[in-house]
């Protein structure tokens, strides 16, 4: 497969266009606190803090609609520059399941066959080459031509950063998650990304949980062990 791309150019909007759209903007950020101003209790609850990592599935399947939704809002997520480095690969197939199988540790292969998607979270290293569109205001290529090892932190970091966005988005839209991590990324990439400039992650599974398997919640670190002031 190819790396998607789109270097379409993309005129910045300059003084009267420009104050228009940033009034604009502001305007529906503050409507939309005007009638929200925070999530209640239990919106907290389906996206973090009552949601689980499943492991087991319904025979439900995840339409495309769901899908295109699902990433309009991960997409809506913040990334430095707007770099949006994360590709997502949606494996939904026997053939495609069998070849994301090669990569998986044993314990996880039934874990992943059985739901009825599973999300590469890859991101790409040339992501720098699409800013013209994604970041007109200024040309931000510069930062990032010829100095690989910035560009394979700046697309890591945001990619995960947008994995995260996904995750939490998917259960908002009321799917359930299981990201995984017992696999090769060398043999995903040799897979399904052979000859891009695309970059495996992690995996996640989608779909809607049997809640039958799931167990007690493991412990987190309290707010005195995990944060401080200076």
């Amino acid at each position: 497969m190819n790396a998607p791309t789109n270097t379409a150019p993309v005129t910045a909007p300059v003084g009267e266009e420009l104050q228009r759209l940033r009034e604009a903007t502001q305007a529906d950020v503050q409507a939309l606190r005007k009638r929200k101003t925070a999530l209640s209790p239990d919106g907290i609850d389906l996206i973090l803090r009552g949601a689980r990592s499943h492991y087991a599935w319904q025979d439900k399947p995840v339409t495309q609609e769901v899908l295109e939704e699902l990433y309009a809002i991960t997409a809506a997520g913040p990334t430095s520059m707007n770099t949006c480095p994360a590709r997502f690969i949606f494996v939904t197939s026997p053939e495609g399941k069998e070849r994301l199988a090669k990569s998986l540790k044993a314990k996880n292969i039934d874990k992943m066959m059985a739901a009825p998607v599973t999300a590469i979270i890859a991101h790409d290293l040339e992501f720098w080459r699409d800013l013209p569109f994604l970041f007109p205001h200024e040309d931000r290529r510069p930062f990032f031509e010829g100095k690989p090892e910035h560009c394979e932190a700046t697309a890591f970091r945001n990619g995960t950063l947008q994995g995260a966005y996904f995750m939490i988005a998917a259960r908002a839209l009321g799917l359930d998650v299981g990201a995984m991590s017992g696999f090769s990324n060398e043999i995903v990439d040799e897979e399904f990304f052979s000859g891009t400039t695309l970059k495996s992650n992690f995996l996640c599974n989608l779909g809607y949980a049997d809640e039958t398997a799931l167990f007690q919640r493991l412990p987190r670190f309290s707010f005195a062990q995990a944060c401080s002031y200076e």
